[in-house]
């Protein structure tokens, strides 16, 4: 799971660009990961059946922010998830967490339903994290560390890396910038893009040997909107772009994907 300059470079391109669209497309907008307020919600959002497919999916969501002492649970950082947390030092933690793993729908995917390529179920996935939460002048960020191995050993491991910056705080409007890093082992790239002789038969695409490595980067935005005491409504705007492997694998049709949601959320 090495990387090159060359490949920080790309990255940095694309968190550049993006950063200067966002910046221009949405002036208004919240930190809806940088704060530690409890809030619980529903939300809608729109993402590709799976990263690399041409096809969107809709789908209802859940809006959960909460951190105890030490149990907390969210799904504000682009994961369901859940679990133990202790503080280390001000500002940085550590601990486990169960995440949710939406796996791969292929009737989701019209691609993948012409072709007869078999679905991965959803499922779980056991992990550590580690996170920094500070402020720079008025500027607050949050810096995540994260690895999840899937409790079906055949669909592997992943690690990401999330910084999220605020950006914005104006009234009742806030908004906020990320960007995130993920890498795959062999075992999870093989799994999702990864095609074997027997695949190969049944599918007709040819045979694919995807092996561990980067898998992709994002950029996005992070909004919300306090609408009284107690409600508040919320959403991000993301795209992603696969690396490696994954983005030359003939299960991906583009490299480029968007995501996007919208939610109300009650804050406790």
């Amino acid at each position: 799971m090495g990387y090159t300059s060359t490949m920080i470079n790309a990255a940095l391109v694309d968190f550049r660009s993006a950063l200067v669209v966002m910046c221009v497309l949405v002036p208004l907008a919240a930190q809806a990961e940088l704060s530690n307020d409890t809030m619980i919600g529903l939300g809608l959002r729109t993402r590709p059946a799976y990263d690399g497919s041409a096809s969107q999916h809709g789908e209802l969501v859940p809006v959960l922010r909460y951190f105890g002492q030490p149990w907390f649970a969210r799904s504000t950082q682009g994961v369901l998830e859940g679990g133990a947390r202790l503080e280390l030092a001000p500002g940085l933690h550590a601990g486990a967490q169960l995440s949710h793993e939406s796996g791969r729908r292929s009737g989701d995917a019209d691609f993948l339903e012409r072709r007869g390529v078999a679905s991965i179920g959803r499922g779980t996935a056991l992990g550590v994290h580690g996170e920094w939460d500070a402020t720079i002048g008025p500027v607050p960020l949050a810096l995540l560390a994260r690895m999840r191995r899937h409790t079906d050993s055949a669909l592997g491991t992943q690690a990401d890396l999330r910084l999220s910056i605020g950006v914005l705080r104006s009234g009742p409007l806030a908004a906020g910038v990320f960007t995130q890093a993920t890498w795959a082992n062999a075992r999870s790239s093989a799994a999702y893009y990864g095609i074997t002789p027997q695949q190969s038969a049944a599918t007709g695409l040819p045979t694919f040997d995807a092996a561990g490595g980067w898998l992709s980067t994002s950029v996005g935005v992070l909004w919300s909107v306090d609408l009284g005491p107690r409600w508040m409504a919320v959403g991000n705007l993301e795209a992603r772009r696969l690396r490696g492997d994954a983005a030359h694998s003939p299960l991906s049709e583009r490299t480029w994907n968007h995501a996007a949601s919208a939610g109300l959320a009650w804050r406790l």
